[in-house]
């Protein structure tokens, strides 16, 4: 489609005007989003603490506003037009507004009857009068609180007189449309225009009604709530169909990806995806109740604290001070090279004092260098981190803050059974010469201090979920006979991982695919899929200015995909683990096999400050602003103003997604982990420090964390700053050597062997829980030893006579083995 472009005026005939608006974009992003940050004196961005509250989603508003590009905007008068040209001819002299409630179910129930023509241009129209009341009836409006009030209210209408189901049958009709697949394949270049009926309407309208719906409010009258409740129950279990409604949605995702329907709007899809399972399944805050509740039925212990709670109660960490750097560039510049002092060995107590033992010249050359070796995928040095060298002052110093001693710890210390196993095993082996396997009661013949170790180990023993689970599988499969068949209670979760199953690896990939096209880092490929179908318009841009808000569109676009997609598998993660963590393994498994750690670590080997303080909105064609307001004329000034906040809240989000994912996906990993370690990833996440919010830096040290054992000595020497904010803001693990490299289980060698066993496990829960067809191992047998011994059996003619022959070998001849007998009791 670029190809076709027409030149602007004052252009080259050379590249096209999208080309020159993908320079524009980026460029024009990062300057508009550095407001209120200011430069160090090393060069670097000094970025201030970001006032940012994670949460399940944005402002409702917000949300509502990312489902159009700004390429639809003429499409909100299309609505509006085809709606009252109706509504006009029906109901003579009123406004919408001044109907009664049986009047607006009336003119609803006459809009509903005219989806069922068969004329597709009628079908179209009656579709977006629909669309324009589930957008609010602007037209009767004064600010954007009447549109979001009035977008509410005809959502609850709609859904009460069967307006979803009716778009459902008019979606899978859609779907199963070949002659548009077709047609939109034989194109070269797909455009907004190729999937309107499709993406304009059908899913804006079920994108509305479930977003406003889901959306609790105190003022909702009752019947209200229990649309509510109705709502998510259809949502989540199969009422019309045989699977539930996410399934559908994860089915045009994989055909999108597949090519074989290039024109579905992946963003309207990805993000009704997201809000129908945030819906069904529930939020983080859902996540912690449910928590809380399952660890009460298996008689578990409460949990030590609220992880969101705690979160939003820490601090982002401060960069260097800025006094000492200037001194010591200062330094630097006069003398030309670093002056180098052997290392002095000070008292413990210094360590919080003005002067840092470890930030010694000789430690800063080494992490200048060291970041320099590391950075292998980017090349980019780390100057945020580096260690500041305290040159050698005169007696008059500079005076400088005293660091100050933490409170107290943010995380309760956690303690596995494992590791008071392992601590055990290895007393016993020092003190007695001899172990006890997995008893952790018996102390006899160890010493006192042990004794004190043992207690103080179990009175932080945390026992998971995931922990009952697998004990529980174990003894299902041991047992299969004698313990019955497990009763699975049958919740949303469940029952989308059932249908779900056996497609999982394709809907994991189409989601890896698209979220590598929605990467920033990301190179335009020709064999890459094609995201932008439902943004480019059918005539490209043709001066500089329409060529400038295409380019912020076309970066939005990018950046709510990317937004979609992080939350949807986040969610998918964190649910399935509660429910099963086979399920949730099982899902982790094919996120890596599918190449999902590099993709994310690719992800952030960008200048995350610019990606996090991108402007990619023009907040006057923001819906709703755009719909009561007049549109002032665009100018290349008021495009490069964007908003006046430090950040953008949808980036940041993403990025704590992404991060929370690769978590999930290492922790306990010790072959993932390594993949963290061959990626190269250290000062790709160090890099990620720089963004002053605490939850993103806290996620960032959890997975420096686990890799440090693996980077060994030089590098922790060179990185004791990163080190300190680990013990700092990190939940410790008592007996972790995770600082030393000590831990056995940093010896890198069955790395496959653990994936294997990990697979050989999913599969065995896959195939009984979900495999109905009994096995032929469990088949009834018969242990009569008369009926067996009156069996006839069918012998060879010449038998009788070799019979003899055949005693002598096979039974007197043959030793009788008494002690095998005992492997078979």
């Amino acid at each position: 489609r670029a190809s076709r472009a027409q030149p602007g005026a004052g252009h080259p005939p050379g590249p096209s005007i999208l080309t020159e608006t993908m320079r524009i974009a980026p460029g024009r992003a990062a300057r508009g989003g550095m407001q209120g940050f200011r430069l160090r004196n090393d060069g670097s961005v000094d970025c201030p603490n970001l006032e940012f509250e994670y949460g399940d989603t944005d402002g409702h508003g917000t949300e509502l506003g990312e489902l159009y590009s700004y390429t639809e905007e003429p499409e909100l008068s299309s609505n509006r037009r085809c709606f009252e040209e109706d509504f006009h001819a029906q109901v003579q002299g009123r406004r919408w507004l001044e109907l009664d409630g049986g009047q607006q179910k009336a003119y609803v129930m006459r809009l509903l009857d005219g989806l069922e023509v068969v004329n597709r241009d009628k079908r179209l129209k009656v579709a977006r009068a629909i669309l324009y009341l589930a957008q609010g009836v602007f037209g009767d409006c004064d600010n954007e609180g009447d549109v979001l009030h009035w977008s509410r209210h005809n959502s609850f209408l709609l859904y009460q007189l069967g307006t979803f189901t009716a778009f459902l049958e008019l979606l899978n009709m859609e779907i199963d449309n070949s002659q548009a697949c077709s047609s939109a394949l034989r194109k070269p270049a797909i455009s907004l225009a190729d999937s309107t009926e499709l993406s304009r309407v059908l899913l804006s309208v079920m994108y509305l009604m479930v977003e406003n719906i889901r959306v609790e409010q105190e003022t909702d009258p009752p019947e209200w709530k229990t649309c509510r409740e109705t709502f998510r129950m259809e949502l989540s279990f199969p009422v019309h169909t045989e699977e539930p409604f996410a399934l559908l949605l994860f089915t045009m995702v994989t055909k999108f990806c597949s090519g074989h329907a290039p024109h579905f709007p992946m963003r309207k899809v990805l993000l009704l995806l997201w809000k129908v399972l945030l819906f069904t399944l529930g939020g983080f805050e859902a996540l912690q109740e449910l928590k809380v509740q399952k660890r009460e039925e298996l008689g578990l212990p409460p949990l030590p604290e609220d992880s969101i709670q705690v979160m939003r109660s820490m601090r982002a960490a401060s960069p260097p001070t800025c006094s000492i750097e200037l001194v010591e560039q200062q330094q630097q510049k006069r003398g030309g090279h670093r002056s180098r002092r052997p290392l002095v060995k000070q008292d413990s107590l210094d360590i919080y004092n003005e002067r840092d033992p470890f930030k010694n010249d000789e430690a800063g050359v080494d992490e200048e260098e060291n970041d320099d070796v590391d950075s292998g995928i980017e090349g980019e040095l780390d100057l945020m981190e580096r260690d500041a060298v305290i040159p050698a002052m005169p007696a008059q110093r500079l005076p400088i803050e005293r660091v100050s001693f933490p409170k107290g710890l943010p995380w309760a210390p956690k303690v596995r059974q494992k590791d008071i196993e392992h601590f055990l095993e290895a007393s016993r082996n020092k003190f007695i010469g001899f172990t006890l396997g997995q008893d952790t009661e018996t102390l006899i013949g160890l010493p006192r201090p042990i004794h004190e170790s043992v207690k103080t180990l179990k009175q932080h023993k945390y026992v998971s979920i995931s922990d009952i689970q697998i004990k529980n599988e174990e003894e299902l499969e041991k047992c299969p006979m004698s313990l019955g068949e497990e009763e699975v209670q049958e919740t949303p979760c469940e029952v989308l991982y059932r249908a779900m199953l056996y497609n999982l690896p394709q809907y994991m990939i189409a989601l890896l695919k698209i979220l590598l096209a929605a990467a920033p880092t990301s190179k335009a490929k020709t064999d890459s899929i094609n995201i932008l179908a439902d943004v480019l318009p059918e005539e490209m841009p043709i001066t500089v200015l329409q060529s400038m808000k295409l380019g912020i569109d076309v970066n939005r676009h990018k950046e709510i995909i990317v937004k979609s997609i992080s939350a949807l598998l986040l969610l998918l993660l964190k649910h399935f683990k509660l429910n099963h963590i086979y399920q949730f393994e099982y899902v982790s498994q094919h996120l890596v096999f599918a190449n999902c750690i590099p993709l994310i670590l690719k992800f952030f080997n960008q200048n995350i400050m610019s990606y996090i303080t991108a402007k990619n909105s023009i907040s006057v064609l923001d819906y709703p602003h755009c719909t009561v307001y007049d549109l002032p004329e665009l100018t290349a000034e008021s495009l490069e103003a964007g908003d006046n906040n430090q950040f953008c809240w949808r980036n940041l989000f993403s990025c704590i997604n992404l991060l929370r994912i690769l978590n999930k996906l290492t922790k306990w990993k010790h072959s993932r982990t390594m993949m963290l370690v061959v990626f190269k990833s250290a000062p790709i996440l160090k890099r990620a420090l720089k963004v002053k919010q605490a939850m993103m830096q806290l996620y960032v040290l959890k997975l420096l964390k686990i890799q440090t054992k693996y980077l060994g000595r030089q590098w922790r020497k060179s990185n004791m700053k990163t080190m300190s904010a680990i013990y700092q803001k990190v939940r410790h693990r008592m007996n972790d050597d995770w600082a030393y490299g000590n831990d056995i289980d940093a010896r890198p060698w069955d790395f496959q062997a653990e994936e294997c066993t990990l697979r050989a496990n999913i599969e065995a829960f896959n195939s009984r829980r979900y495999d109905k067809p009994q096995d032929s191992e469990f088949a009834p047998v018969d242990n009569c030893l008369q009926s067996v011994l009156g069996q006839r059996l069918e012998l060879p003619e010449d038998f009788h006579y070799s019979y003899e022959l055949w005693l002598e070998r096979e039974v007197f001849s043959q030793p009788i083995r008494w002690e095998e007998l005992l492997h078979y009791q």
